[in-house]
């Protein structure tokens, strides 16, 4: 198969009812593993990629490039590309491997496990805070939004006065809608020049904080220390990536649980199944809408059966992966005692997410404080009541009424 025979689908991505999977990937994935589409942003088609082996390929495959996107109009799902072109997300090797050596320090093992305490600081804090508001309040607004972002903040040294606007920027940045392409444009400029303004001033005072951490890290032999810019796009990251997949998953697994009380209540009883239980929760919760960031073909490259060719914009499904019946049977069904196999929802390959051991960490201490503060959690509205956001990438409700 290739790209001239192949029919192009459009595909708005628009799907937002509640945590359902969307129709439409779910139709592209029975389709077959290899489609070809068109995305409300963009110059151009491009291939989609299904399956978990498509996807691991494509995303292991240094033939396809992240960095050749950089000044082109690519296929997308905003009108302002989210990603700044020095982004570690559009990196390849070599560069890419310095700039994610360098981040990938501020997130080892040890240092999450330092984080930890951190976390649950900001964790307890939050939910002393709603328990003190008291019944009925909302879990979006009390947990969900500011413990990922007060926590990278944290992390990062952010002075607490900046951390709100920083937020509100970083919402700007994730709208879809066609009419907030120049505010987009302002937002990402917004958080770079602050954290440009902030690296000197760390370089100069390092403090405890990730972005001392990091302007001080060792680079591999023969390479450059990151310049003050380099950082800066790197904190801009960093900061996206804490107001993303763990403030959705937050919402979206403290959602999933309460219309699932027999599922909650054996959580309740046995938290030691927690880690594993939030592994199945990550897979089969589609936490965004569509796709993400695409790649080139440097060269012609056959991928499950279909030849992609030269200069083809490829993009992968990590969705529909994540419910690939080769990999995890019966994938529809959310099942907390099923085995733990490596998921894709923080990405796979060279640009998989670097801060997934500290999203990890949020999801895990917001989850478990949760259902240690409030065993008796339970929706204050009827499911069907509840507003979804409609306006961005993600999936999430915009508010979680709770009591209890």
């Amino acid at each position: 198969m290739s790209f001239d025979d192949t029919a192009v689908l459009d595909c708005p991505f628009d799907f937002a009812h509640a945590l359902e999977f969307d129709p439409s990937l779910a139709a592209l994935a029975q389709d077959g593993p290899v489609s070809r589409i068109r995305l409300p942003y963009g110059e151009a088609e491009a291939w989609l990629v299904t399956s978990f082996a498509g996807v691991r390929q494509v995303t292991c495959d240094p033939r396809f490039s992240r960095a050749a996107i950089v000044g082109r109009d690519y296929p997308r799902m905003t009108p302002e590309p989210i990603v700044s072109p020095e982004s570690i997300n559009v990196a390849d090797p070599p560069h890419g491997t310095r700039l994610r050596h360098v981040a990938a320090q501020a997130f080892t093992r040890e240092r999450v496990a330092r984080m930890r305490p951190a976390v649950d600081r900001v964790t307890a804090g939050l939910l002393a805070e709603m328990a003190e508001v008291g019944p009925p309040t909302d879990l979006v607004t009390h947990l969900s939004v500011p413990l990922p972002h007060l926590t990278i903040c944290e992390l990062l040294g952010v002075p607490e006065a900046d951390r709100e606007p920083l937020r509100a920027c970083t919402m700007r940045l994730l709208a879809t809608s066609p009419d907030a392409q120049q505010d987009a444009a302002d937002a990402k400029a917004s958080l770079r020049a602050y954290f440009a303004a902030l690296v000197p001033d760390r370089r100069g005072t390092p403090g405890e904080d990730l972005l001392s951490a990091m302007a001080a890290a060792p680079v591999p032999e023969g390479e450059q220390p990151l310049s003050d810019d380099e950082l800066a796009v790197l904190a801009v990251t960093l900061i996206l990536s804490g107001n993303d997949t763990a403030t959705c998953q937050i919402s979206n697994i403290a959602y999933t649980l309460l219309t699932r009380p027999d599922e909650r209540a054996k959580l309740v009883g046995d938290p030691d199944r927690l880690p594993g239980a939030l592994e199945e929760l990550l897979r089969f919760i589609p936490f965004r809408k569509g796709v993400g960031i695409p790649r080139l073909a440097l060269e012609d490259v056959e991928v499950e059966g279909t030849v992609i060719s030269a200069g083809d914009y490829v993009h992968v499904s990590y969705l529909t992966a994540n419910r690939d019946p080769a990999v995890f049977p019966d994938p529809h069904t959310l099942d907390l005692e099923r085995s733990v196999r490596p998921n894709m929802t923080f990405g796979w390959g060279g640009h998989h997410c670097l801060a997934a051991p500290l999203a990890r960490a949020e999801l895990e201490s917001a989850i478990s404080g949760l259902l240690t503060r409030f065993p008796r959690l339970r929706l204050d509205v009827a499911p069907d009541d509840i507003r979804w956001d409609t306006g961005t990438i993600r999936r999430f409700p915009v508010r979680l009424p709770v009591t209890w």
